[in-house]
């Protein structure tokens, strides 16, 4: 293992030489900050950094492998909220997720703009501002607190449904690879537009948010497309999915989406490169949470379900490292604002990383930086007239993580007994053509299979621990259970642990006033925050 690690620093450490590391820059830096739906701690490059053994043996990203070879790579990157909405809203706010106003929920979120956010900062500091794709939303403004003029989008969003597309195109007779390319070059156009369209004087800041990430997919179109062998992920999975083919077939398919989004950096890339921009370029890479549809992925504060993948590259930053440090997406924007010379507003409770991005130190870097937090409140289940959300903070250390469930009478992602008549095509088949209500878990092949091997060995008993009610204190030993299936809070031997992490993840929460510890949490279970969505 020292040998192996020697090797992976000895390998970084030789990329960083090719590039050269600058101090500040002599001009203010352009911001490309590339943002993939649903995208997770999934890439090529973590096989070599965390070791092979894992699915990451089967991932195919070798555009975002060799950029962050450049830059650094934070190894242990969260979200603050598991779910699209609540984690922008943070990532654009520098704030927690609870900070956040109804930006901190999903459906029925409306964008508040009297939080200062990092967008209209670096417009007001002279940036030019484009985005393609998503930014925020679901909510009311779509895509807040950009502009409409500030969409860069003249030549489609086929990206958001590559597999969809090039399957159709393929079965009309055209070939795979030239289908592929006609919507990668669909992808440069709208970032040519945007680059063609800034004034010669000012730096750019795009945000490119693709969706296809996000379900649904076609069915077999990672081996299809991508030549992701299903079967070479046998053996390899988590302890919390099922090692079945309708599993490891689904999560081949997520894994071709991760391909082709890929891609997409790959031409980003090339048309910054073209353009003669790169060197003044701070290249950002990332996503808004763990794997849709799938247990402990999203809407859930395992590690599976908050950890991402976080590359920094660019002015300034001292590349050819692998970072250990526990950093949230809420640092972000004051990291984009310092870049731009822009002090950050006192409002932000994140912390720019930049200390950490002009190091020349490899694993811990920042000793202050020894956890994160996390939590979540509702995600979709809203048109019930009695929904309720389900309320969650964590704390997450390098080796614990602690979870609270404060309210752990209600089902984590809606009542996974409780069947209801109707169409679903990802369950048609199960018994009397029936589905399960998990709204807070997307529909997808590998739900569909747990619904119907529930009644069966050994599936009764993992169907329950993965969906199942769960205590209200949640503790986990990551370096002995990285699965996260053991919950050790009511062991004896670790109540000194628990005592102390549940202590500090609340003195967090009374210091920025999470709603959630105010008058037993009448913000958030009250209309519109809880209950049916106003029209």
């Amino acid at each position: 293992m020292a040998c192996r690690l020697l090797h992976v620093l000895s390998v970084w450490l030789l990329c960083s030489l090719v590039v050269p590391v600058l101090g500040r820059a002599a001009e203010t830096p352009n911001i490309l900050f590339l943002f993939a739906d649903d995208w997770g701690r999934y890439a090529s490059l973590l096989a070599e950094v965390d070791g092979p053994g894992g699915i990451n043996d089967v991932v195919q990203t070798p555009n975002f492998d060799a950029i962050t070879r450049r830059g650094v790579f934070f190894r242990n990157a969260h979200v603050s909220a598991p779910s699209c909405t609540p984690c922008r809203s943070s990532l654009l706010t520098g704030r927690h997720f609870w900070q956040t106003g109804s930006g901190s929920i999903l459906v029925g979120a409306v964008y508040d703009d009297t939080i200062p956010s990092f967008p209209p900062l670096l417009r007001d500091a002279g940036y030019f501002l484009g985005y393609s794709h998503k930014v925020w939303s679901p909510g009311r403004p779509v895509n807040a607190p950009y502009a409409k003029q500030d969409s860069f989008q003249r030549h489609g969003g086929r990206i958001n449904q590559f597999s969809q597309q090039v399957t159709k195109m393929v079965a009309a007779g055209r070939p795979r690879e030239p289908a592929k390319q006609e919507i990668l070059e669909a992808v440069r156009g709208n970032f040519r537009d945007l680059l063609t369209a800034r004034p010669d004087a000012s730096p750019f800041c795009y945000w490119f948010g693709p969706t296809n990430v996000h379900r649904q997919w076609i069915k077999g179109s990672g081996q299809a497309l991508w030549g992701i062998d299903p079967d070479t992920l046998q053996g390899k999975l988590p302890a919390f999915l099922p090692d079945v083919p309708e599993v490891r077939e689904d999560l081949a398919d997520y894994f071709g989406e991760i391909a082709a989004w890929d891609a997409a950096i790959g031409v980003l890339l090339d048309e910054l490169d073209q353009a003669g921009l790169a060197d003044n370029t701070l290249i950002v890479i990332s996503g808004d949470h763990g794997a849709p549809g799938f247990p402990h992925g999203k809407c859930n504060l395992y590690d599976f379900g908050t950890g991402v993948c976080l590359s920094v590259t660019g002015p300034g930053v001292h590349g050819g490292r692998v970072v250990d440090d526990m950093v949230s997406l809420i640092d972000l924007a004051p990291t984009f604002l310092e870049a731009a010379g822009v002090t950050p507003p006192e409002t932000m409770t994140g912390r720019s990383l930049w200390p950490i991005l002009r190091s020349e130190k490899s694993g811990l870097v920042d000793p202050t930086r020894d956890c994160v937090y996390t939590g979540r409140e509702r995600h979709v289940e809203n048109a019930r007239a009695d929904f309720t959300p389900y309320p969650q903070r964590a704390i997450r250390t390098q080796n614990h993580a602690l979870i609270l469930n404060f309210c752990p009478d209600r089902w984590p992602l809606g009542d996974p007994y409780r069947l209801e008549d109707g169409p679903e095509p990802t369950v048609r088949e199960l018994e009397n053509n029936t589905r399960v209500t998990l709204p807070d878990e997307d529909a997808g092949p590998t739900k569909a299979w747990l619904v119907g091997a529930r009644k069966t060995e050994p599936w009764r008993d993992h169907f329950a621990k993965v969906y199942g009610k769960r205590p209200r204190v949640e503790l986990y030993d990551l370096r002995n259970d990285p699965d996260e299936m053991q919950n050790i809070a009511e062991d004896p031997a670790h109540q000194s642990r628990r005592h102390q992490l549940e202590q500090r993840l609340l003195a967090e929460l009374e210091r920025t006033g999470d709603p959630r510890l105010i008058d037993n949490g009448r913000f958030y279970e009250t209309p519109p925050m809880a209950g049916p969505v106003s029209q």
